[in-house]
């Protein structure tokens, strides 16, 4: 399936920022002295879990669709998502005014699902392995024409996600380090390249979840993975270009465990009062986790979506 050429700079992201004046949240920066404390250091959370849809992937999501010729966008755009990728982009082309088609694995949140489907998508269930989803999206492309809009891999998704890094830096101008959790990598990726030279950037991923630390640490992307997480979100492998990027740029990729994960969801809720889905908590839980790496420190923590199950 052809896809354009995956190139990426600063310049893109600024020219997302301007695309996206009016569509989206500035989303806040919240602090907690109860936190700051308990890290050993200042605390500075973007609450990307209060933008559109519930997550950041608004972001990249609608920088894509208004990227799009009027007669792409007649097409309609369509994608395989286990939800908030999904649920933005569903979200981004009703904004525009056309169709959308979402490939999602049967065993999705249901609260992923029911975000998709309030936006007015078409959803395609399939098996939950990723050769079944990208069959799936084939056919669905095939049938339809659309415009198909990777989760990820994608230089108008990273840049679309590097404006929530530019966002925090301009509320918080000052910062030693940013945290951002790693799944496919697009807002780690353009996270790294909306910082330029200001902070080092790090990704936080779940221990049982950890092919971008493996590959980040061999030099070679890992393609095998077998996730088995609470973060969703973060269960899928790094897209190529956001591995390039990562391996050039990052700081490196911190890993923490299930328990560290849950716990750093209930520290989120008690203190800030927000509600988020664990692959949000495990910023918090890299922070907490390596105190030797962050202590005394201005630290900036991107909470990426707040679309979990109540059981979670």
């Amino acid at each position: 399936m052809a896809q354009q050429a995956l190139t990426v700079t600063l310049a893109d992201i600024l020219v997302a920022q301007q695309r996206l004046v009016g569509g989206l949240l500035e989303t806040p920066v919240l602090r907690s002295a109860e936190l700051d404390t308990l890290a050993g250091a200042e605390l500075f959370f973007k609450c990307e879990q209060q933008q559109m849809t519930g997550s950041f992937k608004a972001r990249g999501a609608l920088n894509a669709v208004l990227s799009l010729t009027e007669a792409e966008a007649r097409r309609g755009v369509a994608t395989h998502s286990s939800g908030n990728h999904g649920a933005a982009l569903a979200w981004a082309a009703a904004k525009r005014g056309i169709p959308a088609h979402i490939v999602v694995p049967e065993n999705a949140a249901a609260v992923k699902k029911c975000n998709i489907g309030q936006h007015g998508a078409e959803i395609i269930e399939c098996e939950s392995t990723l050769p079944a989803r990208e069959a799936a999206l084939a056919a669905v492309v095939a049938r339809t024409g659309a415009n198909f809009i990777p989760p990820y891999d994608d230089s108008r998704i990273i840049a679309g996600q590097g404006t929530a890094g530019l966002e925090l830096m301009a509320a918080v101008p000052d910062l030693d380090d940013i945290v951002t959790p790693v799944g496919g990598g697009g807002l780690l990726a353009g996270t790294l390249l909306a910082v330029a030279d200001g902070p080092q950037v790090y990704g936080a991923e779940p221990v049982m979840a950890d092919d971008a630390y493996r590959s980040f640490t061999s030099g070679v992307r890992v393609l095998s993975h077998t996730p088995k997480t609470m973060a969703d979100g973060l269960r899928t492998t790094l897209g190529a270009l956001n591995f390039e990027i990562i391996q050039s740029r990052c700081a490196g990729i911190l890993l923490v465990s299930e328990a560290e994960i849950a716990a750093a969801m209930q520290l989120i809720w008690a203190e800030l009062q927000q509600v988020v889905e664990p692959s949000s908590a495990v910023t918090l839980a890299a922070v907490l986790r390596y105190p030797e790496q962050f202590n005394n420190r201005r630290i900036g923590l991107i909470l990426t979506g707040g679309n979990c199950d109540s059981s979670v």
